[in-house]
């Protein structure tokens, strides 16, 4: 069995997001705001979100059989499912036990794992439970799956344009084409209360968000601190930039990333000046001696390190930045969107290239981690996976929202948030062929789903819907 657990990592991926989106651009005239502050001052271009047919669960039910065909697999051959998500449909009754009626209906009740909590870094927390299962001694010689799916909602506000929504599926096993490096590992956490939801009924979060961004920088600074080490330990030399060829961030909004990988520059020159070059030197050296939260606020140095870390941004992140820029804040499934976008773009040349993740959840729980990319065995090979995700054709597809509808989409959503009793509406026209959706909520709180059928969507062509 050890052999069989060579290369453990993603076989298989497989996204889905919902088709309503608002464009960044357009919420800027109608929120009143100055010009660029979405698009440049976020630097996003688009946001998903979901309306009243959809949440979590039908993406999350969409993703997991959407994966299942599209790979062939058998979902007898599944003995671990695990679900990362922040947003709360039940306080008790985990996503997980949703998806059970896809492999009940198969004869398989037999599959460990539940749901993974802790704002945006439940996604991570669910792959490395599957990872180390099929690592273990526990391991049945079944696969894996991740589900990591979140809708990011916010109150009227400044943070409202920081939203979206998204549901990614993994299927995890040995001979993986993207392969876990599973020595090369950082992790900080730590309590604190940048954001969180203590109110229990609403979804909205409770932010702050100077705190949060400190928060984030920090945690990459000691996430990128103990993953060098790691990487020294094991393979006896220090590790820079350099050494990867990718790096991918959990994506709030993507001025974030183009910090966040400066940042990561900053800390090669603190480790070794002689890691960039002479006229860099000269322009970083006077913060230097910044200590605590100074080097975090200091508007100069953050400047001056995206400036000087622009060219290695544009060759090591810019690929990841599509999904994230066009969906939005996916919370759990942001990185893994983010890693797909890369996937997307590169597929034809990563083969034996290397892709450093720095995944953070707020309160807070972070780790930096890496892939080694291997192109694997049809159907799991890095350009079949790229195929299957289709992500220039689900972006294509989708049907934009005028401010005022997305408003008021928002408006009915929070009323109906922890509601029971009410049926949706039978418009499912907006939805492809194979999208769950609800239909319904009873007087106990029950909810019902359906999956749109390609007849459904034949029906709808001939009315001229």
């Amino acid at each position: 069995m050890d052999s069989q657990r060579k290369d453990v990592g993603i076989l298989a991926m497989d996204i889905y997001f919902p088709s309503a989106c608002v464009q960044q651009e357009s919420l800027e005239v109608f929120d009143g705001a100055s010009k660029g502050k979405y698009t440049i001052g976020l630097g996003q271009d688009c946001m998903a979100f979901c309306t009243e047919l959809e949440d979590v669960i039908s993406m999350s039910l969409t993703v997991t059989t959407s994966l299942l065909e599209k790979y062939h697999i058998d979902p007898k051959q599944i003995g671990r499912l695990e679900v990362g998500s922040e947003t709360v449909i039940d306080k008790s009754k985990s996503i997980k036990t949703w998806l059970m009626k896809i492999f009940e209906e198969c004869g398989n009740s037999d599959i460990e794992g539940v749901d993974s909590t802790n704002a945006c870094y439940g996604g991570t927390a669910a792959l490395l439970n599957c990872v180390n299962w099929v690592e273990s001694s526990s391991w049945d010689g079944r696969y894996g799956l991740v589900i990591c799916t979140d809708s990011a909602v916010y109150a009227e506000g400044p943070a409202r344009p920081t939203g979206g929504a998204a549901a990614v599926a993994m299927l995890i096993g040995p001979h993986a084409p993207i392969t876990f490096e599973s020595k090369y590992r950082g992790t900080h956490m730590s309590h604190v209360y940048d954001f969180y939801k203590p109110i229990l009924a609403s979804e909205y979060p409770v932010v702050d968000g100077k705190l949060s961004q400190t928060c984030y920088l920090m945690a990459l600074d000691l996430c990128y601190k103990r993953y060098r080490d790691k990487y020294e330990k094991f393979e006896g030399k220090p590790f820079s930039l350099s050494e990867a060829d990718s790096f991918v961030f959990h994506s709030p909004y993507n001025k974030l990333v183009q910090k966040s990988f400066a940042r990561l520059y900053f800390n090669d020159f603190l480790q070794n000046s002689s890691l960039v070059d002479k006229d860099a030197r000269a322009k970083l050296e006077p913060f230097t001696n910044l200590i605590g939260d100074e080097s975090y606020q200091n508007r100069d140095l953050e400047k001056a390190s995206q400036q000087l870390s622009k060219k290695l941004y544009d060759a090591k992140v810019q690929s990841s930045t599509l999904i994230p820029k066009q969906v939005g804040n996916m919370y759990t499934a942001s990185l893994y969107a983010a890693l797909a976008s890369v996937l997307h773009n590169k597929h034809g040349s990563l083969d034996g290239e290397r892709i450093v993740m720095f995944s953070y959840g707020s309160g807070l729980a972070s780790t930096m981690f890496s892939f080694k990319l291997h192109d694997g065995q049809h159907p799991f090979s890095l350009s079949n996976i790229a195929s299957v995700l289709n992500v220039a054709g689900k972006l294509e597809s989708r049907h934009e929202f005028l401010p005022e509808k997305f408003i008021e989409t928002m408006q009915l959503m929070e009323h109906r948030y922890g509601a029971k009793d009410f049926v949706t509406s039978k418009d499912t026209s907006l939805l492809s062929p194979g999208t769950f959706y609800l239909t319904h909520v009873d007087s106990m709180y029950r909810r019902y789903y359906l999956k749109k059928a390609a007849a459904e969507a034949n029906s709808i062509l001939a009315n001229g819907h």
